[in-house]
Order: C-alpha cells, then structure tokens, then sequence
C-alpha cells in the first residue's frame, strides 16, 4: 500500500527447539503473516497466550530475523540490511516490552537509562545529551529534578515502565511496538499509561502496534484491530465494528468475553487448549475449536480476504455482520446455521 510506515508480507518465524533427549522440533510461531501500518495509525494486535505475538514483535524488529517474508519500514526492506545501516533504519520503530523491571538495568539510573540510546547514536555533545533526557523525562511525566538521578530499581511498575517509554522515544522513532505494555501493572496506573500513550500519539505522531491480550485495551487504542490465532492472522477489522461485525468465530467468541456485552456465551463457548504450533491441524487450524465448523473446514485453509465492511477475514464460511444497533446497543450475535 502507497504510503504506509510499516509493510509486511508473508512473514514467518521458525523456532526450533531442542528436546531433553536429543531431539528437536520446529515450531512455526508465525507463518505468513501480512499487515501494513499507516502513519499515526496504531493497530491493535490480540490472540490467546502461544499465538505467536511475541514472535511477531520481535521479527519486525529482527530480533531474531525472521525466517521468511519482508518487514519494509520507510520503504527499506529490514530484512535485507546489516550492520549500521540497520540500526538506524531500526531507530525509527522501538519497542516497549511487558514487564518494565527486567526490561531495564535495575542498578543504572534514570538519566543514563534514558541517554544510552544517545550515546550510542553518538554526535551529541554531553550537554545536549543531559537537556535531551531532561525533555523526554518531562515528556512521559517524570519530572527530571526528581527522577534522573534515582535508579531504576527504586522506582514503582508505572514510573520504571514510563523510563521504557522515554527510552523508547529518544530515538525519535515514527513506530511504537508495545508488548503487552501494560498489562504488568496496576489498573489505575494502567489508565494513566494508556492516557499518556494518547497523548504522545497526538504530540508526536506517533503510529503504534498496540500487543495485547485485554480487548478492551486494545478496543479503546486502536483504527484497526488484528486477530491472530496460531500463528496467523484470522481476522483484521475496524476497531468501530468490534461489537457488531466480527466475521470469524474466534473473533466472535473472544468478544462474547468481553465485560459488557451481551451475547450466547453457549454457543461461542471455545474449549479445550490451542494446538501447538509445532503440530498445526490441517485445514482451518481453528477448526478443531470452533462451535460452527463444517467437514470442509477439516482440508480446506481458507485465505485471508477482504471483507464488504473493509476488513479482511480467513474463514470458508465467515458469520453475517449484524445491523445497526436499534435502542440497546448490546447485542445478541447468533452464528448461522450449519
């Protein structure tokens, strides 16, 4: 797509893990994975545990590269450069990750914590170093006369998770990846986080992939919202049309979990455990726990394709969108019959 910050096409990312007798198996933590993000656009990311999130994060940014397919940011293809070059292409798309006490070195303080990225880029004399972490500090809401000379095991989740971010931003970056960015921390100092996320976003413009497994979060961050399972994308839908218009079951039932709405938890009930990765169903990999799979759905992959409401879904036989809602805006989704 024609001016999109971030493109990426049939990703994969192969983990092979060695067993205690010898062994190995690959596992496919993501397996053709498409998406692009627009500038100042934040995209919301969600999946139960094991979907391969994570893995995703951390190939855009090549750590590791990832195995197959490209992560063009700024129209340089990441996956083809080395050395310096990387890491300045990489200056522009930072992440925050989970948990803010190990993602930072506890005995380091503040002021350098901010300022390594800094110094690693070089040309920038000491004085315009201490002023820029000062800037910054004061851009996550860390006063720097109170904050720049503790350590960083001193300070709470919310205030060493708020350094994270000030880190993250010292390299000017047009992208923030957050994994999972807060879900390690209180809900008030969780409310307080996501508000200062918004603001950034709008001081800055800043464009974001927004990683959780809370929807509600994610609901309340995103444009667009994707839905991952095993590895690959099952659903992308705008965040507006979550309520009403999920097209793929599990997209369905992981919203009749959300708090609020109403709809037949009965039959969008998902049992049992998602299959490995490192043994993935033939077919429709959802189908060995979706409440409305068909034979088909047991051989048949289905591909991911556009949807009349703009999104995109990978589902042989996808749900009817509902209407608008009239009075009560909590609907009932009902699937449709075999």
């Amino acid at each position: 797509m024609s001016g999109s910050l971030l493109e990426v096409r049939d990703l994969v990312q192969v983990h092979r893990l060695r067993g205690a007798r010898g062994g190995s198996q690959t596992l496919r933590a993501v397996d053709g994975v498409s998406f692009e993000i627009g500038p100042g656009e934040s995209v919301g990311l969600v999946g139960e545990s094991g979907c391969g999130k994570s893995s995703l994060a951390r190939a855009l940014v090549q750590l590791p590269r990832p195995t197959e397919g490209e992560v063009r940011f700024r129209d340089q293809d990441l996956c083809r450069l080395r050395g310096g070059a990387l890491l300045r292409a990489r200056l522009g798309m930072q992440m925050v990750f989970q948990d803010p006490h190990s993602s930072v070195n506890p005995r380091m303080s503040v002021a350098n914590i901010v300022a390594e990225p800094l110094r690693l880029r070089g040309g920038t004399g000491r004085r315009q170093v201490r002023a820029r972490v000062r800037e910054l500090l004061d851009m996550v809401r860390l006063p720097a006369s109170r904050y720049e000379a503790r350590r960083a095991g001193e300070l709470s989740g919310g205030e060493c998770q708020r350094v994270a971010v000030a880190r993250a931003l010292a390299g000017s970056p047009e992208l923030l990846i957050c994994d999972e960015a807060v879900s390690a921390l209180d809900v008030s100092v969780q409310a307080q986080l996501l508000n200062l996320f918004e603001e950034l976003r709008s001081e800055l413009g800043l464009a974001y992939l927004f990683i959780s497994h809370d929807l509600a979060v994610v609901r309340h961050m995103s444009d667009r919202v994707l839905f991952m399972y095993l590895g690959r994308i099952c659903e992308e839908i705008d965040a507006g049309d979550l309520d009403r218009a999920p097209r793929h079951p599990y997209t369905a039932a992981l919203m009749s979990l959300v708090p609020g709405t109403q709809r037949d938890r009965s039959v969008m009930a998902l049992t049992g455990e998602p299959p490995s990765a490192a043994s993935i169903p033939a077919g429709c990999r959802f189908h060995t726990r979706c409440w409305c799979a068909r034979d088909q759905c047991a051989t048949q992959e289905p591909a991911l394709v556009a949807t009349e409401q703009g999104g995109r879904v990978a589902c042989l036989f996808p749900l009817a969108p509902q209407p608008e809602p009239v009075g009560d805006p909590l609907l009932s989704y009902r699937p449709p019959g075999p």
